[in-house]
């Protein structure tokens, strides 16, 4: 009997130094980041902000995975059954937050099968756009034709549980209107919609739409903030339109599977926080209305936890689900 609780601690003893010791020359091959739109959108801008930089902290390619579909759940479970080895993480933003509610039952758990890696921004960048061909040049406008022509009206997102269906369906939903959504794959292929025409209004990030706005060929409505943004000083917020309600603040990071030794998620969270003191960077991020973060892993995942809890209320009391 004694022999073998010896090998026993034997073994474990060994199984815990060389996980240790991976963990000691992590990364030595390239990290996979897993992004759950077409390139494009607010996640993949952000990581692709932070890609040069952190790779070359590292020492490995950081290959950036673009999965979009299924309102980023497709790319969400493809990380969750992933060898937790710390060589395939996860680009989450608002719609990890809010899918447990929208989207009803999910083929992984949202916060038993995933572990915090640490924060990358917190902003809100999203916009109500429209072709210049609708008549309309505000919020109060684009609700006045909206209840003048119920159902007529659509507006693109990136995809179902994105920032800018949720803030489209809160829009519908506390203004009295019925406004169709159309999804696409990407904040930038939703943009573009309203770009060509294909859809009326658009709902997306200054990332994908500054340049299209500058140029006139999109119209800037309102911004989804308490605040105007820096990047666009001109263009008003909801709340001064008087839609408080339409605030789409939220925050993007890395996560990973569940599993995934600390040590890994130490070393990926100082790179991480290393790469955001960077001016370059910064600059990068700020000048596309990014608000930088970082911080510990600890920290990420109490912020992931009460944006669940605070979304949960909003859109249950506005009944908000992916049809």
């Amino acid at each position: 009997m004694a022999k073998v609780m010896l090998a026993l601690a034997t073994a474990t003893t060994g199984l815990a130094l060389s996980v240790a010791a991976q963990a000691q020359s992590y990364p030595a091959q390239p990290v996979r980041m897993l992004v759950g739109y077409a390139a494009g959108g607010g996640a993949d801008g952000i990581i692709r902000a932070i890609a040069p930089e952190l790779s070359e902290t590292l020492g490995q390619p950081i290959v950036i995975d673009n999965r979009p579909g299924g309102g980023t759940v497709i790319a969400t479970q493809a990380v969750a059954n992933s060898k937790a080895d710390g060589y395939t993480m996860y680009v989450m933003d608002h719609a990890f937050i809010v899918n447990p509610v929208i989207v009803g039952k999910l083929p992984y758990d949202s916060l038993r099968d995933f572990v915090p890696v640490g924060g990358i921004s917190s902003s809100s960048t999203t916009l109500a756009v429209v072709h210049p061909s609708l008549p309309v040049k505000s919020v109060k406008e684009l609700v006045a034709l909206a209840r003048a022509k119920p159902g007529q009206l659509n507006y693109a997102s990136g995809g179902n549980g994105t920032v800018p269906h949720i803030m489209g369906e809160l829009f519908n939903a506390v203004a009295k209107l019925k406004i169709t959504h159309i999804p696409y794959k990407s904040t930038g292929l939703a943009i573009y919609a309203a770009t060509s025409g294909e859809t009326m209004i658009g709902w997306g990030g200054i990332f994908a739409a500054k340049g299209l706005i500058d140029s006139n060929k999109l119209r800037a409505l309102a911004i989804a903030s308490a605040t105007r943004s820096d990047v666009m000083p001109q263009v008003p917020t909801f709340a001064e339109g008087g839609w408080p309600q339409i605030d789409a603040t939220s925050h993007r990071g890395i996560i990973a599977p569940a599993g995934t030794p600390r040590e890994v998620i130490a070393r990926m969270n100082a790179a991480i926080n290393k790469v955001l003191t960077m001016p370059a960077v910064r600059a990068r991020m700020t000048e596309v209305g990014y608000v930088v973060t970082g911080g510990a892993p600890d920290d990420f995942g109490r912020l992931i936890r009460a944006e669940m809890d605070k979304w949960a209320k909003i859109l249950r009391d506005a009944n908000i689900k992916v049809e």
